[in-house]
């Protein structure tokens, strides 16, 4: 009756950086630290997991010598996220089913 949920995404964090990078493409750490309003290396772990998960690509680069972190999502990472969206949808409704 119900759909699995993509266990990757069903933490609250990576949800949040998915449900950013899909709106905006790609941002860079600060911002997704600053919107999500998580630590830094809490942050740095989900990022890794999605990055794991080919969710996300990750660029690492220096701008004005200060290291800067790129995410980007993925193909794979939009269709993830559809799909997510949609098993969701089947625990809001399950009389449609």
């Amino acid at each position: 009756m119900f759909d699995e949920l993509d266990p990757i995404l069903h933490s609250q964090l990576r949800l949040a950086v998915m449900s950013l990078l899909i709106s905006v493409k790609e941002a860079e750490f600060t911002f997704l630290k600053e919107k999500t309003n998580s630590s830094a290396g809490n942050l740095s772990v989900q990022i890794n997991k999605l990055r794991e998960a080919g969710y996300i690509d990750v660029t690492k680069q220096f701008k004005n010598n200060y290291p800067l972190t790129i995410c980007k999502i993925t193909n794979k990472g939009i269709d993830a996220f559809e799909l997510y969206i949609k098993a969701l949808q089947t625990y809001m409704n399950p009389d449609t089913r």
